[in-house]
């Protein structure tokens, strides 16, 4: 079996609730870096000192234990590669993935010749620590973990996260914190170096930041793990408009706050819609919530798609049956959610 990403196209006119993009769009302060480039910054190959300090000093940790990415996802294949490198044919080394989860884990695990060992949340979508840790053995090479999770939003305790590590000290734990901006909780910072070794932290500036069309990523870790990934990530891996963009929307942490405080009123303004309604979902860290429709799934999707809302039909994910994931943004935009959704759910044409 082979594992790809889901393409998920929406219309061009529809409001993008279904793939947790930042719907406010990126600071005006990107789009006047951008707009400085000259004819030769393009000709040339980008320097990355800048927008290394900058996201390092950002993420509170220091410019060696961090490498740039083009997007989280090159990333996750370079964990994948440097960890499952070199696997046996006859005995391949093994990831293991907490499902429901981010497509690529698996794709990534695949494309390096490694073994894919699926963990399922548990009742409620509780974090199965117990079964992970009986999941792990020899051949493990590498853990991957979204904190908080995509697509359930629910978090995963720090001291799970370092027992896991502690118990596997020959595999890379990747915590994926590509939503820990509105969580408030990450493992980076200055209790960082205190660590175990093993334990590698993901970050992308899609979301909070919306460079989700520049792609721009991060992976941290203590210098001596992130080596090898370094050796993995092309050299000129962020184009020169990524690596101008990322520090404009660093140092516009007014705007980043601003975005944050709408993603969590959105949250609020949907969860009220859903009780009115009886809908069951489960609160969340992201910049989404997951719910459960049930027999109206399709309906709902439908609905809202002729009333020019995209969603995602999470239906086939572990768990999920009978569920769609909602992206909370910009509040005018989930007010326009809620509305089509009241729509839908009250049978109105």
């Amino acid at each position: 079996m082979t594992h790809e990403y889901e393409r998920v196209i929406a219309p061009a006119d529809a409001l993008r609730l279904h793939l947790n993009e930042n719907t406010a769009g990126c600071s005006p302060k990107v789009l006047e870096a951008i707009q400085s480039l000259t004819r030769h910054d393009i000709a040339t190959y980008p320097d990355y000192d800048a927008v290394t300090a900058a996201c390092a000093a950002r993420l509170g940790v220091g410019a060696d234990r961090l490498v740039l990415t083009n997007g989280l996802d090159d990333g996750i294949l370079a964990t994948a590669m440097a960890a499952l490198k070199h696997s046996p044919r006859e005995a391949p080394f093994e990831s293991i993935i907490v499902v429901p989860a981010f497509d690529m884990y698996a794709a990534c695990t695949d494309a390096a010749g490694g073994r894919i060992v699926e963990v399922p949340l548990g009742d409620g979508f509780a974090f199965p620590f117990a079964a992970l840790l009986a999941a792990s053995n020899e051949r493990t090479r590498a853990v991957f973990l979204t904190n908080p999770n995509n697509p359930t939003g629910g978090l995963v305790r720090e001291q799970d996260i370092l027992t896991i590590a502690r118990s596997a000290p020959q595999a890379l734990i990747f915590v994926d914190e590509a939503y820990a901006d509105f969580a408030g909780q990450t493992l980076l910072g200055p209790g960082f170096d205190a660590l175990p070794s093993n334990v590698i932290v993901g970050r992308t500036f899609a979301k909070a930041y919306g460079l989700a069309g520049i792609r721009a990523g991060a992976v941290v870790g203590a210098a001596e793990t992130i080596a090898p990934l370094r050796r993995t990530v092309p050299p000129y891996t962020l184009n020169v408009g990524a690596a101008v963009a990322l520090p404009a929307a660093l140092e516009d942490v007014g705007y980043f706050d601003w975005y944050v405080a709408q993603v969590t009123e959105s949250r609020q303004l949907l969860y009220r819609t859903l009780d009115r309604f009886g809908v069951t979902y489960w609160p969340s860290h992201g910049n989404f919530v997951l719910v459960r429709f049930g027999g109206r799934l399709r309906a709902v999707i439908d609905g809202l798609a002729e009333r020019g809302v995209a969603i995602r039909d999470r239906s086939r994910d572990p768990g999920c049956a009978g569920c769609a994931r909602i992206t909370t943004g910009v509040v005018e935009h989930t007010v326009r959610c809620t509305q089509a959704l009241e729509e839908v759910l009250c049978g109105a044409a």
